[in-house]
């Protein structure tokens, strides 16, 4: 069995800068991290290999420098990993960067057998866009069954997937499906390991990064970067606070009955 995981290299800063020209990211001097909900699906990954076996394998695309993402990964227990960076690459949006690692899994699976069993796996949303549109997006490029939000997985025989997913606030649902597919997750569902010195020294000497470019997928350039992505970013700031603070006093049960009239008047409720 083949388990996809999908990483994000992102900006390990509280506050991101924009390039007024082009919208996107600027990354250059700003230190990046693997996106927090992405190691939950790595965790996730290496937890299915050593219950029921099989290949953890990494997949990012990104700049040269989401190497370093990708190697801290290898530390965890990855056993490959695959850079998709290419400057065609550049300025994807969700649907551009989902279309791109399709591809790339396309790929490797028709360069093994191509009836062996897979699974995807990704983080729930990054951190630095927030839309949590990649896993479904992709999910859809490969024509499988997608459950997002899960927060508790079990593989159980004959390749069927029981998870629990949350549905609302205080709801959770459980939703069953069979491989292959693709599953995104909450950080809920475990704790992710600390590499150790094997792991980090094995990292980089023993294992390798393999580097692909667009012409490396077969990719269409016009299915990729800013010429694949549909979404247009026409302006980016901060927004301006709105309203006023309100203080309230009187008994707690004085206070609370203010703040729930508040809550209705404002539609909250």
């Amino acid at each position: 069995m083949k388990i996809f995981v999908c990483i994000k290299q992102v900006p390990g800063v509280s506050e991101v800068k924009i390039d007024p020209k082009t919208n996107t990211l600027v990354r250059e001097g700003i230190p990046s991290i693997v996106n927090p909900h992405d190691k939950h699906a790595v965790e996730l990954g290496l937890t299915i290999k050593e219950t029921h076996g099989g290949e953890v394998i990494a997949i990012s695309m990104g700049p040269p420098q989401a190497e370093q993402a990708l190697r801290e990964v290898l530390a965890m227990g990855v056993d490959k990993a695959y850079l998709l960076t290419d400057k065609a690459f550049a300025g994807a949006d969700t649907l551009a960067t989902s279309h791109t690692l399709a591809l790339a899994i396309n790929k490797l699976l028709k360069d093994s057998n191509e009836n062996e069993k897979y699974i995807v796996i990704c983080g729930t949303q990054a951190i630095d866009g927030d839309t949590a549109q990649v896993g479904p997006e992709l999910a859809e490029e490969l024509v499988i069954p997608q459950i997002t939000y899960v927060i508790k997985f079990e593989l159980k025989k004959d390749d069927v997937v029981v998870v629990e997913r949350v549905f609302r606030v205080e709801e959770v649902a459980i939703i069953e499906t069979k491989l292959p597919a693709l599953i995104s997750v909450l950080k809920e569902i475990n704790k992710p390991r600390i590499p150790g010195i094997k792991g980090i020294v094995d990292a980089y000497q023993k294992k390798e990064v393999f580097f692909w470019n667009s012409e490396d997928l077969g990719a269409d350039k016009v299915n990729i970067g800013l010429n694949g992505s549909m979404t247009e970013v026409w302006k980016i700031f901060i927004p301006e606070r709105k309203g006023e603070h309100i203080s309230l006093s009187g008994t707690p049960e004085e206070m609370t009955q203010k703040l729930i009239k508040n809550l209705i008047d404002d539609k909250v409720f």
